[in-house]
C-alpha cells in the first residue's frame, strides 16, 4: 500500500468522524474519488472504528446491511455490506434517542442474533451459522449518513460504517430448533400506525444466510464473528424516515417486540 493512499484513508476516517461529531455532512467519497474500491472503503471503515475504540468505545458486534431486495433497490446497489457495532451505538428496547444527535436518520426493523460460539472461516454454511446462534431478537436499526444525501454508492456506505448509527434491541429469546425465522413476519409501526411489513425471507432468502455472508467477509479481512456478539441480519423492508416526536415499534409472532422513542 502506498503512503499517499494510507494518508488518504486516515484523513477520510477523520473527516467522517468529524462530520458526525459536528453534524456537518460531507460530499460522497465516490464523487471525489471515482472508482473507490470496496477493499479501500473497508479500510476507511476500519480506520474510523480504530479511532473510536481508542476513544473508549468497545466492539459488541456487527451488522449486515443491504441484504434485502427492498433495501438494495432503495439504495441503488446490488450487494450487501457490513459495519461494526460499538457499545455506545446500542440501546435497549424502550430507549430514547434525540433526533438532534443525528443527521439524516432512517429506521428499519430487523432480526438479530446473539452468538453462543465463534463463527469463522471461508466455508461457513447455514447449518454452522444456525448452530452458532444462542439467542434471537427483533431489533430496530437507525441508519444515518454522514454524506450530503442518501444518493451514495456501495463504497460510500461501507466507508461510513455501512451507514450504521444506532441499534435498538428487543428482549432476546433462545433460538428454538424448530423456529423458521424465514417465515417470521415483522410489522413496523410509527405512532401506533402500521407502516411497513416484511419477513425473514427478505434477508437473502433466510436470515441465517446473512450470518454466512458476514462470517465469510470477515474471514477475508482476517476477522471473525465471536461468541457473545450481537449481529443484525439486515432490514426486512425498505427503510423509513425517522422524525422527532415519534415512537417506532416492531413486532412479530414469535419474538418479543422492540420499541424506540425519538425526541
Amino acid at each position: 500500500m502506498d503512503a499517499r493512499k494510507d494518508h488518504w484513508i486516515a484523513d477520510t476516517a477523520d473527516a467522517l468522524l468529524a462530520a458526525e461529531r459536528h453534524k456537518t455532512p460531507m460530499a460522497a467519497l465516490t464523487l471525489r474519488r471515482p472508482g473507490l474500491s470496496v477493499e479501500d472503503a473497508y479500510r476507511v471503515q476500519a480506520a474510523a472504528v480504530e479511532r473510536r475504540i481508542a476513544g473508549g468505545a468497545r466492539v459488541v458486534g456487527h451488522k449486515a446491511g443491504l441484504t434485502s431486495q427492498a433495501m438494495q433497490e432503495q439504495m441503488g446497489v446490488g450487494e450487501p455490506d457490513s459495519g461494526v457495532l460499538l457499545d455506545d451505538m446500542v440501546l435497549p428496547s424502550g430507549g430514547r434517542l434525540s433526533r438532534k444527535a443525528l443527521l439524516q436518520p432512517r429506521v428499519e426493523a430487523e432480526i438479530a442474533f446473539v452468538l453462543g460460539r465463534d463463527l469463522a472461516g471461508p466455508d461457513v454454511d447455514v447449518e454452522e451459522a444456525r448452530a452458532a446462534v444462542a439467542e434471537v431478537c427483533l431489533a430496530l436499526e437507525v441508519i444515518d449518513t454522514r454524506f450530503s444525501s442518501w444518493r451514495i454508492a456501495l463504497a460510500d456506505s461501507i466507508a461510513d460504517n455501512a451507514s450504521s448509527s444506532r441499534a435498538v434491541t428487543g428482549p432476546t429469546v433462545p433460538l428454538s430448533a424448530d423456529v423458521d425465522l424465514g417465515a417470521e413476519g415483522v410489522v413496523i409501526s410509527v405512532n401506533g400506525t402500521a407502516v411497513a411489513t416484511g419477513d425473514g425471507r427478505a434477508v437473502l432468502g433466510d436470515p441465517f444466510r446473512s450470518l454466512v455472508w458476514l462470517a465469510r467477509l470477515l474471514h477475508h479481512f482476517g476477522d471473525k464473528l465471536r461468541a457473545g456478539q450481537l449481529v443484525l441480519a439486515g432490514a426486512v423492508h425498505a427503510s423509513l424516515p425517522l422524525d422527532a416526536g415519534t415512537t417506532v415499534h416492531a413486532r412479530s409472532a414469535r419474538l418479543p417486540p422492540v420499541e424506540l422513542h425519538v425526541l
